[in-house]
């Protein structure tokens, strides 16, 4: 397996978005440049804000969700990144919060940002983390979906979506150095 060169969390630019439940992986991102004690800067000709941190890059697309692909096709094109070195974080509604999933290709799930980088990638095929914020009908909520995701999470469903970035951190060693399997294995556990 090949380690990971380009690290994209999916959200929504600015202050209105960021604390909304579509921008958990900016979330994670922010944690991880912060962990590796680097700092993200606007990158015009990249569409986001981004980072390096020794061979690998994070990203962060200022385009808006549904145009996510079009920062990271530009990276990835420019540093010739192949979709497999590509780890995309995202919100995940299939899964409750605190849920986590990492696996690579599959479907978009309705994803408007998974859905612009295969579009963009011209593959499914790139890594992805993702970290569950429920649905609002498994939720006993009325949102329509759109609304849902655009809104901070609850405080009873906030604590459980903070625990998935920690343990999705813990397990950064092993994404980092391309044992998927074994970060699956350490991910898709119960929480401890």
């Amino acid at each position: 397996m090949n380690a990971p060169r380009l690290i994209v969390g999916l959200g929504n630019p600015g202050p209105e978005y960021e604390a909304t439940r579509h921008n958990v992986g900016f979330w994670f991102v922010d944690q991880l440049a912060d962990k590796l004690k680097v700092a993200l800067a606007p990158q015009g000709k990249f569409f986001g804000r981004a980072a390096r941190a020794g061979e690998t890059w994070l990203l962060q697309p200022t385009t808006f969700m549904n145009r996510s692909g079009q920062a990271v096709a530009a990276l990835a094109n420019f540093y010739k990144i192949t979709p497999d070195e590509i780890l995309v974080i995202h919100d995940d509604l299939d899964l409750p919060p605190g849920g986590i999933r990492l696996k690579q290709g599959g479907g978009n799930g309705g994803h408007n940002g998974l859905k612009d980088i295969q579009v963009r990638l011209g593959t499914p095929d790139f890594w992805r983390l993702r970290l569950g914020i429920g649905h609002p009908r498994t939720l006993n909520l009325a949102q329509q979906v759109v609304d849902f995701v655009l809104h901070p999470p609850r405080k009873d469903e906030l604590p459980d979506i903070e625990q998935s970035l920690h343990r999705s951190l813990l397990a950064w060693p092993r994404i980092a150095a391309g044992d998927y399997a074994g970060a699956q294995q350490q991910l898709h556990g119960k929480a401890v």
